[in-house]
């Protein structure tokens, strides 16, 4: 007797998977551990445990790790929290070892496909974040021309779109764009990096963001300068309000 075609097809996207996995067997993204043909998560499972959400205390504007308690962390607290444009920042997970791994792969080793992986995983995490909801347009964090045409693609805006498919939610990748391109933020303090991102993004469609609740998507939150630079110009655009939502919280 003949196999039916589903049970076919199934067969064949086994034996597929198999013989792929047997030539090009596949490895955790953090450790290289050989993960199993059939798996499809990017991690092995220690270190899939790995991926540790913030807090539970956090900073109730920024979302930084508060490990002594309280709402806010010194640089939101008391009337500081009023002057910020971007009025929630929340991520899926601390920055660590496997996080991490995630992210340099999507941002330096053009492993675009990892951003459905990492889009899933923030999907799952958003139910969870009721601080964030009401969002009506999921926005990425822009990179300067030069920087998409060298890496390819933008993290942020496969991130975006991956994570507002299963939310759902629109995505709008053509209304904010990036002015300059701006030095790298890793060797600056706090203040440098809100200086080096002041004028940095604008607003070309002030029409898609109008009255809007806007959502704003990128790998990950250190000081939030990034953030805040494309919320100034949102608002100044019309936006009713900024949130933004990362992959990872780095302290």
């Amino acid at each position: 007797m003949l196999p039916s075609n589903s049970k076919l097809s199934r067969f064949l996207i086994s034996a597929g998977r198999w013989v792929a996995h047997f030539f090009f067997p596949r490895v955790c993204f953090a450790c290289n551990t050989d993960l199993p043909s059939q798996e499809t998560a990017l991690l092995c499972s220690s270190c899939q445990a790995q991926l540790l959400t913030p807090g539970p205390l956090i900073c109730q504007r920024c979302g930084v790790v508060l490990p002594s308690g309280g709402a806010h962390c010194f640089a939101c607290r008391g009337s500081k929290e009023q002057k910020y444009k971007c009025k929630v920042i929340r991520s899926s997970f601390v920055f660590n070892t496997s996080s991490r791994a995630l992210v340099h792969a999507l941002k330096y080793k053009g492993a675009d496909y990892v951003a459905n992986y990492m889009g899933h995983l923030m999907a799952q995490r958003y139910s969870y974040l009721p601080e964030l909801a009401g969002a009506e347009v999921v926005i990425p964090v822009p990179l300067y021309p030069s920087r998409t045409r060298k890496r390819g693609y933008n993290q942020s805006e496969l991130l975006a779109r991956a994570f507002a498919k299963e939310i759902p939610l629109s995505c709008n990748t053509t209304c904010l764009v990036r002015t300059r391109d701006t030095q790298s933020q890793t060797k600056l303090d706090r203040k440098g990096r809100l200086e080096n991102m002041t004028g940095a993004f604008a607003c070309v469609r002030p029409e898609d963001v109008h009255n809007k609740i806007v959502l704003l998507i990128d790998d990950v939150a250190t000081t939030g300068a990034t953030l805040e630079g494309c919320a100034i110009a949102l608002r100044q655009a019309g936006a009713k309000r900024v949130m933004a939502y990362t992959f990872a919280r780095e302290n």
